[in-house]
């Protein structure tokens, strides 16, 4: 299977030119009916804490998931993308997967980065959450949960075989980015996909380096500090392979005894 990483300079909270932005870049890509399409976090308005851009899915205000699923019809493929919502007058930091069938699967920010108030301005999520695509169990991840290894251990107990961060992570830490998404490809023995942006907020500085990396550790595709398409092809068997030839996940109750 093909995935595509897709790393932009977020233009801070115009969500209408970052979808038109992105409308541009989608005009380049020749995915195959099938692929993964990834998006950063809140890829539409940037890491920002203003609630009045988080949109009420189910009350039909929903221009950024809305885009997701056209062009997941269009292109017949799965594009996982960083959005705020709100519901009950609760606000979530979300990635959605959307589908070509119109549906939507979505993970709530578990882990909120306490440094930028995250945690005083959206809710938590409290469930951890897979979905199958093309044959694969895709876990879902936002950002600073890179930083808590029991949110993808808690995947890979749950069958993940391909795990996926979205983010908007500061160059002052990208050294922490590249060793975290390492590291947790290694511990879990599954594909990691990160997808970070570029450009400056009012708040920080970014510099992508969007990866992919193999159950083994190693980088299959590191995006540099550009924007733009970057793609790469992954194999199920190379997952399947690893496990059963190294079968640490079969340890897991063993060294949590201990």
């Amino acid at each position: 299977m093909h995935i595509h990483l897709i790393q932009t300079d977020i233009i801070w909270e115009r969500p209408d030119q970052n979808r038109d932005s992105l409308e541009k870049m989608f005009g380049e890509l020749k995915p195959i009916a099938g692929d993964i399409i990834v998006l950063p976090e809140m890829y539409a308005t940037g890491f920002t804490m203003n609630t009045f851009l988080s949109e009420d899915i189910m009350g039909g205000n929903a221009l950024n998931s809305s885009f997701l699923l056209r062009k997941s019809s269009e292109f017949k493929c799965c594009i996982i993308g960083g959005i705020a919502t709100q519901n009950n007058n609760l606000f979530h930091n979300e990635s959605v997967a959307s589908f070509p069938n119109g549906k939507l699967v979505s993970y709530k920010k578990n882990n909120l980065f306490p440094l930028a108030n995250e945690n005083q301005t959206y809710a938590s999520g409290k469930e951890l959450t897979t979905f199958e695509w093309n044959s694969w169990i895709v876990g879902m991840s936002i950002c600073y949960d890179l930083r808590f290894p029991e949110i993808y251990r808690g995947l890979a107990t749950k069958g993940a075989n391909l795990m996926v961060n979205i983010a908007n992570w500061p160059i002052d830490r990208i050294d922490h980015w590249m060793a975290l998404l390492k590291a947790r490809a290694i511990e879990n023995q599954s594909y990691i996909v990160g997808v970070n942006r570029i450009g400056t907020d009012p708040n920080n500085n970014y510099n992508g380096r969007s990866m992919l990396i193999d159950p083994m550790g190693s980088i299959i595709l590191d995006a540099g500090e550009k924007q733009g398409i970057f793609s790469s092809t992954i194999e199920i068997e190379k997952v399947s392979s690893w496990r059963n030839n190294f079968p640490a996940l079969k340890s897991i109750q063993k060294s949590d005894n201990i």
